[in-house]
């Protein structure tokens, strides 16, 4: 069976500053630079546009630093609105990724354990900690999102674990997950 091209909009949002724009050009040019302007202008500029903005994805990617617990708290507020303005064809939820962004610097605002119990208490497909600065677990992370877009395709890849649990992308015996 030959193979063809899929084309999926992934949404990626968080607060200002979470490492959004450097995500994308992490995953998609390999590259980091500190040196990065508002991407957008403003959140309540932007507040006005997501539905427009949401249309049409399959997937969405909410980003947090880890440093700032306000950036965590105000994730559940982009996953409510994310699920007020959009669902998949089927009327589900679209696949979202919870990133603990800035890994790498300590302290951390908030336990490994409250971002598991918020992860599964706001319905996101899993989470886990990135750096961008270092390319930590982002094309694992983001491999996780396109997995998960295909299945809903039904270009099915096997089944996913969708309970907003930790998603280990190291490799080992996770059930259901592999790793590069």
């Amino acid at each position: 069976m030959a193979g063809h091209d899929r084309m999926f909009k992934v949404l990626v949002v968080g607060d200002a500053a979470v490492g959004k724009t450097s995500l994308v050009q992490r995953y998609s040019q390999d590259s980091f630079s500190k040196h990065y302007k508002s991407t957008v202008g403003g959140q309540e500029r932007f507040t006005s546009m997501t539905r427009l903005y949401y249309r049409e994805a399959s997937a969405c990617v909410i980003m947090f630093d880890v440093t700032n617990a306000t950036t965590f708290s105000n994730s559940q507020r982009w996953k409510q609105d994310l699920d007020s303005k959009l669902t998949l064809p089927n009327g589900e939820p679209v696949p979202c990724l919870l990133l603990a962004n800035k890994c790498d610097l300590t302290p951390w605002a908030v336990t490994r354990d409250q971002i598991d119990r918020f992860s599964k208490e706001n319905g996101f497909t899993g989470w886990t900690e990135t750096s961008v600065k270092e390319n930590k677990n982002i094309n694992e992370a983001m491999r996780v999102l396109v997995e998960k877009m295909m299945m809903n395709s039904g270009d099915g890849l096997g089944t996913l674990p969708s309970q907003g649990d930790y998603i280990n992308l190291q490799p080992g015996p996770t059930p259901g997950w592999t790793c590069c």
